[in-house]
């Protein structure tokens, strides 16, 4: 079977140039000096980053230096240089099965991510570029390099009652909040074509959630309905609120009237989210996004300026315009980020 592992040129001759250069430390020092030991550091390399085969390759290499050395040097056959050969042996087998640890953590990392790549797909479709009035982008950034994959949740869908689209994002991490997501959606999903308000559909939404979620587990989520006039309708359970950029510049919050618990929590407290409604002119765009983009912090603690930068959605194309936005964020973080990141923007035809 062919080695997993894929390391670069400089990764894969490291471990001969480190014993090519011992050797020669070794020739130059004389028989008083022995740097010969120092050859276990070619197979104790390779084992970190080579597969097994070339491991043992780099093994052998080290053996057969080690005993020309040692017969340059007139050392065969000494107790000293015995135990040396013996221990570099033990290096070269301990790093080859080393290797092939690493090798099979590495394969079922692969498959684990290829599995949450499927999941990805089925679980966060791609959405329509152009659907009735509107252009439509979507950014997803998973904190979780690994798995690619978080509970952050976005859907688009063309009804009879409009465009309808849904953001949120759900409480925890892991499978759990995956299972969670895909609730939602497959609720959603269903709902925005049978239900005449999206009162309705977060009604359906918050049945499923009951037969889903356990203790106090909840789901932030904003919802929208584009229809062919001026206005957009908008119902927010517990989330962020979207952000309105016009075609002069200039953005605002669209912020509820009232603040309405999350999904899954309604039934402990009285007020219910009511839908309301905001000026959505042509030109104008719309920007869902999840805690993930406004909590993001700079190594100063500081959370990203939103309102500030949304200049950088300018551009003719709402994908530039939306990754360039997404770039920011990371620039703004310095690294990767630490919870998981969705943005969709809305651009009115």
């Amino acid at each position: 079977m062919r080695d997993s592992t894929s390391p670069g040129p400089l990764l894969r001759w490291l471990p001969f140039a480190v014993m090519g250069i011992v050797a020669v430390v070794d020739v130059l020092a004389g028989p008083e000096v022995r740097f010969r030991p120092l050859l276990a550091l070619g197979p104790a390399f390779a084992s970190l980053w080579c597969g097994r085969r070339r491991t043992a390759l780099v093994g052998l290499a080290a053996l057969v230096l080690c005993v020309v050395l040692s017969s340059y040097d007139h050392a065969l056959g000494r107790r000293q240089n015995t135990l040396m050969l013996v221990t570099t042996t033990g290096v070269t087998l301990a790093g080859v099965f080393a290797s092939a640890g690493r090798q099979k953590r590495e394969r079922l990392l692969a498959d684990v991510r290829s599995v949450a790549e499927v999941a990805q797909q089925v679980l966060l479709r791609p959405v329509p570029r152009r659907v009735g009035p509107v252009h439509v982008a979507v950014s997803y950034t998973s904190a979780s390099a690994e798995a690619r994959i978080g509970g952050d949740l976005y859907e688009v869908a063309s009804t009879r009652s409009g465009v309808r689209v849904i953001v949120g994002d759900v409480q925890g991490k892991g499978l759990e909040a995956v299972e969670t997501a895909a609730a939602v959606l497959g609720a959603f999903r269903e709902a925005a074509y049978d239900e005449p308000d999206l009162t309705g559909v977060v009604t359906r939404i918050e049945a499923a959630l009951s037969r889903q979620l356990s203790g106090e587990k909840f789901v932030t989520a904003v919802l929208a309905e584009f229809v062919d006039n001026d206005t957009v309708t908008l119902l927010n359970c517990g989330h962020p609120s979207p952000f309105v950029l016009n075609g002069g510049g200039d953005g605002i919050f669209a912020e509820p009237g009232d603040v309405a618990p999350p999904l899954g929590l309604t039934e402990l407290v009285n007020v219910r989210p009511c839908p309301y409604t905001v000026t959505f002119t042509p030109g104008d765009q719309m920007l869902f996004y999840t805690d993930g983009v406004i909590e993001a912090r700079d190594g100063e603690g500081r959370f990203y300026p939103l309102a500030e930068r949304a200049a950088l959605l300018t551009a003719a194309d709402p994908e530039k315009a939306l990754e360039e936005l997404r770039t920011d964020v990371l620039r703004h973080v310095g690294g990767p980020i630490t919870d998981d990141a969705a943005m969709l923007l809305i651009r009115r035809r």
